[in-house]
């Protein structure tokens, strides 16, 4: 089964995370049917959908149009067996208690169409145990979503032992068809990413208050205003619902064993009640207090030492387990705990080797598990190496520096200059220099001497005409053929945009159709005075495929960007700048130093703030509010940077700072 055949989805449950995904799905436009036990908890659940699509409509997200049109594709029911009947996927939003999950499953076996994906969404289950509760373990996976489903954007799809690829796709499909960030987590494990990451951190939090080595204040101090993180432990703890944190480490406990042992402190707030916001009182006083205050002045570095430690070995866990690699564990972080940094980059700017040095100490004096590093750890540090160093990425070079077919590289004065290298047919775009465009993003990254990207074309004719539509289309009325291309290029388009170094787009001659959409997914661009814009693709009778009608609306705004590619007309280097497109024009003659002296200044940057400053603008175009959080969580970390000293010393000595990224 492909994403195209599926038309109808199920919704188990109609609690808070149940009533949540059929109204992502039915947004989206499938099918849904919400069940539950009994007809109050179903109309209950609808009842939020309505209210949270009425929201949506006032804050102008959707059209009271579409809000009717969602509703019209959502059933409720209580029968089991008429709400599963002819359903594509079964999405399972139970309790999260093993025993309810089994029972629902003993009767949705039976239920159910024969091929028919089952996915549960649970933040640390087993998936494999649950699956063999059924008669189709090839198509079980785990699909977790994260509360409120309708605001967060990622969703770990998770593999149990029998989990067929096919299934993985399907279940990736969906999520990204819901408008979600799909995850991969390739091997069942308590936790999975984000719980795995975040549950012993609070634990370890808690330890420390626990054995007298520090106080709450400082603990959440720390974590806040040291560390950058949104929240203090205790804070998140509080907020999320200190049993929801207990109850995952008991789960992690049982089956990974004594390193994941729950604090006792932890335990006597769940027996007494005292479960954080939700209850009035928790590790602070929401009732007759002023809730969570965290202070900014407590910070204590080796409270801060304690924490990275214990995540470190964390996330060298999961990687040496095969569970995730570092790139995923970032982004799953990231989106689904709204960190400004994932663990793994941010664990990357520490000294490993000190911060297993503290593991190994704690291990000698106390002899608890959770402080045995894992192997993989250790390897790190012997190596010399970081989480991101050790991946094949910073291997890929050969000893002639970069090579490729359809561009060429070199990295000069910082700056990693990529061109493309295809003058007989004016630098239109292939497969290939979609496929090679993204691998030199990787390899600048992984790069200490390139400190920021130009891209520009070779000759005088061409920056890009395009793309190769002879080379890549596969003739006419290949859809398939050519959804995959549309999709190869926003792929190569969105790794360019996200890339954390500064991107500079250096046009000179022809910006035409997919070279333009190349252009939009730089920071900035300039252009030599000779140079022609314009998305030609209407005249074709077809649409930019590669970002165009997300990114030009972003940068010039929905009307200008409506002119532009409705008209199909081409336009010179001074409009585009006076529609806000380029950033700078330059004469002709003057254009390859320019361009180069142009990026070569934003390599002579700080690159930390660089990089973060890209998170929290991308972050505020799908949700101001989370862009603002990373703002301020930036703001903090920078504050934590020798760069912040080094400009600050040059600003009072009227002289030019000297970054070095620290």
């Amino acid at each position: 089964m492909e994403i195209d055949d599926v038309n109808a989805i199920a919704v188990l449950g109609a609690g808070s995370m149940g009533h949540g995904i059929a109204e992502v799905a039915a947004l989206a436009g499938f099918e849904v049917r919400l069940r539950d036990i009994e007809p109050e908890f179903v109309q209950n659940g609808y009842e939020q959908i309505e209210w949270s699509l009425d929201k949506l409509v006032e804050q102008g997200q959707i059209s009271e149009s579409d809000a009717e049109t969602t509703l019209e594709r959502l059933s409720t029911h209580v029968d089991l067996t008429e709400a599963v009947e002819d359903v594509d996927v079964v999405i399972e939003a139970v309790p999260e208690k093993m025993e309810i999950k089994k029972d629902v499953y003993g009767d949705l076996a039976a239920a159910a169409p024969d091929e028919t994906v089952f996915a549960t969404n649970t933040s640390s289950l087993s998936i494999t145990e649950l699956a063999d509760e059924t008669d189709r373990p090839e198509r079980f996976c785990g699909m977790h979503f994260f509360n409120p489903p309708i605001r967060m954007e990622l969703v770990e799809v998770i593999s149990g032992s029998q989990t067929s690829e096919e299934t993985l796709d399907l279940v990736t499909d969906l999520a990204e068809a819901m408008g979600k960030t799909p995850v991969r987590v390739h091997k069942d494990s308590p936790g999975f990413i984000v719980n795995r990451v975040l549950t012993p951190l609070m634990n370890e939090a808690a330890w420390l208050v626990e054995s007298g080595d520090a106080t709450i204040a400082e603990v959440d101090s720390t974590t806040k205003y040291g560390l950058g993180l949104p929240m203090g432990s205790f804070e998140l703890a509080d907020h999320v619902g200190i049993d929801v944190g207990y109850h995952v480490l008991e789960y992690m406990h049982e089956i990974l064993g004594d390193a994941y042992r729950p604090c006792p402190l932890l335990e006597s707030k769940v027996e007494a009640g005292d479960l954080g916001k939700k209850t009035g009182a928790g590790f602070y006083d929401y009732e007759s207090g002023d809730g969570a205050q965290v202070p900014s002045d407590e910070v204590r570095d080796d409270v801060a030492d304690r924490l990275l430690a214990v995540l470190a070995n964390e996330v060298a866990g999961l990687i040496e387990a095969d569970v995730a690699g570092p790139e995923a564990i970032d982004t799953a972080v990231e989106l689904g705990a709204r960190w400004a940094d994932g663990p793994a980059r941010m664990l990357d700017e520490r000294d490993l080797s000190e911060l297993l040095d503290v593991l190994d100490e704690r291990y000698e004096e106390t002899g608890e598990e959770r402080y045995e590093a894992v192997s993989y750890l250790r390897e790190l540090v012997e190596s010399g190496n970081s989480f991101y160093a050790s991946e094949e990425v910073t291997d890929a070079t050969g000893d002639d520096g970069y090579d490729y077919d359809a561009i060429t590289v070199e990295v000069r004065e910082r700056v990693g200059h990529v061109v493309l290298d295809r003058p007989h047919r004016m630098n239109t775009i292939t497969e290939t220099i979609l496929e090679e465009l993204p691998d030199a993003i990787e390899r600048f990254e992984a790069d200490e001497d390139v400190r920021a990207v130009l891209i520009t074309g070779t000759g005088e004719r061409a920056f890009s005409a395009g793309a190769d539509i002879q080379a890549m289309a596969g003739g006419a009325g290949d859809v398939n053929r050519a959804a995959d291309i549309s999709r190869l290029g926003q792929e190569a388009y969105e790794r360019l945009e996200s890339s954390e170094l500064p991107v500079v787009a250096g046009v000179d001659g022809y910006c035409l159709g997919g070279g333009m959409e190349l252009a939009m997914a730089a920071d900035l661009r300039i252009a030599s005075e000779r140079s022609e814009f314009g998305q030609p693709e209407h005249d074709l009778g077809l649409i930019p495929g590669w970002g165009g009608t997300a990114r030009l609306q972003r940068i010039v705004g929905m009307g200008r960007a409506k002119e532009i590619i409705f008209t199909a007309d081409r336009y010179d280097a001074e409009t585009m700048a006076d529609y806000g497109f380029v950033n700078e024009v330059v004469p002709n003659e003057e254009f390859d130093e320019r361009a180069f002296e142009f990026a070569r200044d934003l390599a002579a940057g700080p690159p930390i703030a660089h990089r973060y400053t890209k998170r929290a603008m991308h972050r505020s175009w799908d949700d101001f509010d989370a862009g603002l959080d990373v703002e301020a969580q930036s703001f903090g970390l920078l504050f934590d940077t020798e760069d912040l000293m080094a400009g600050m010393t040059a600003y009072m000595g009227d002289s030019e700072p000297e970054f070095e990224g620290k």
